[in-house]
């Protein structure tokens, strides 16, 4: 075992076990609380094919079909988006960068916006608002790869600006077809996905997005030296043998996939893989390998803990949850660039 691998194994072994328990404990909590024996109890027998006694359907059903597959898809779009938010950082070469710079997300808004307000894919029943969002995203990653494209390949520059001025265009044909929608309550509907929801979890939602998110876990930490050396610019990039172009063109595409997936399943959650990243280089360090190998694991314990305070503190409303990434997010990240010596790539 390497010594950067020793280093890394109590913070992994401290996350993961952190993990478990947020996930059981998160499962116990809602408007309604169910006490952590019987979650245990439930999810054991829902495992191994156990039988549920009449008087324990009630909360089997909540434990199981309800609170489950909420909490595992927190766990796997927190895990996604600060991954992601590593990879666009190094991608664009900018601190400020998060999974959604790149505008993938307003164009998968759009698709959602369009089964809100008029009902497109509606023969898909429930997940019409999915496949929708995915759609929009892939749509809005080829208009995206095809403007920002020129001679010199796909530079940080051009594609931040064509992500950010595209995003702008994307919004601006949602709010027309929300403008035009005739359903008063669109709007507020359209809003509650935008801030991002986990309220229509279910099991089914789950397979695609964990294995993009694995796929993308494993792909970036195989190249953790490429995203190293991208990171420090093309002209470094070109003298130690690495195709600077190619890997941005690959890389693109995969965040953009792995956004596109998760924003069909959660919404826009902002701020998870903005300040993530960077509270993670903190710990860890700036290797790209360490921060990827940690980033998942904080990103799915954060998430799992926001969506408990969503569906908690104002129960038994809801709260979407880029409301409260955004009131955690923005302090914690104007703390993380005060903080002395802080910079992009370094602790």
């Amino acid at each position: 075992m390497s010594d950067e691998s020793r280093s890394l194994t109590l913070p992994l072994l401290v996350l993961t076990v952190v993990l478990l328990v947020s996930i059981v404990v998160g499962i116990a909590l809602g408007p309604t609380t169910v006490p952590l024996p019987d979650v245990l109890s439930f999810l054991w027998k829902a495992v191994t094919g156990g039988t549920i006694r009449p008087d324990e359907v009630t909360g089997y059903s909540i434990v199981w079909h309800v609170r489950a597959p909420r909490v595992l898809l927190a766990a796997v779009v927190g895990a996604g988006l600060s991954v992601v938010g590593v990879a666009v950082q190094a991608l664009v070469r900018n601190a400020l960068a998060d999974p959604f710079v790149l505008g993938i997300s307003s164009g998968a808004s759009v698709g959602a916006t369009a089964v809100v307000v008029f009902g497109v894919f509606s023969g898909l029943g429930v997940l019409a608002l999915s496949t929708a969002a995915f759609l929009g995203a892939l749509g809005a990653t080829v208009l995206v790869y095809v403007t920002a494209r020129s001679r010199l390949g796909l530079t940080p520059l051009r594609l931040v600006l064509t992500g950010v001025a595209l995003a702008y265009a994307f919004q601006a044909v949602m709010s027309v077809l929300v403008f035009l929608s005739p359903n008063g309550q669109s709007a507020q509907t359209v809003l509650f996905w935008l801030l991002g929801s986990l309220g229509a979890a279910t099991w089914s939602s789950l397979p695609l997005a964990l294995v993009g998110v694995l796929v993308a876990v494993v792909v970036l930490l195989r190249n953790g030296t490429a995203l190293d050396v991208l990171s420090l610019g093309d002209e470094t990039s070109a003298s130690l043998g690495f195709d600077a172009t190619r890997l941005r063109r690959w890389l693109f595409l995969l965040t953009a996939v792995v956004t596109g997936l998760l924003v069909a399943v959660s919404g826009a959650i902002g701020f998870v893989g903005l300040v993530l990243p960077h509270v993670v280089r903190m710990v860890v360090g700036s290797g790209h390998r360490r921060v990827l190998a940690v980033s998942p694991l904080a990103g799915a314990v954060f998430l799992v803990w926001v969506d408990v305070v969503a569906r908690t503190l104002v129960a038994p409303e809801e709260l979407p949850l880029g409301v409260i990434t955004a009131l955690i997010g923005v302090p914690v990240f104007v703390v993380v660039m005060r903080r002395r010596g802080y910079a992009f790539g370094g602790a």
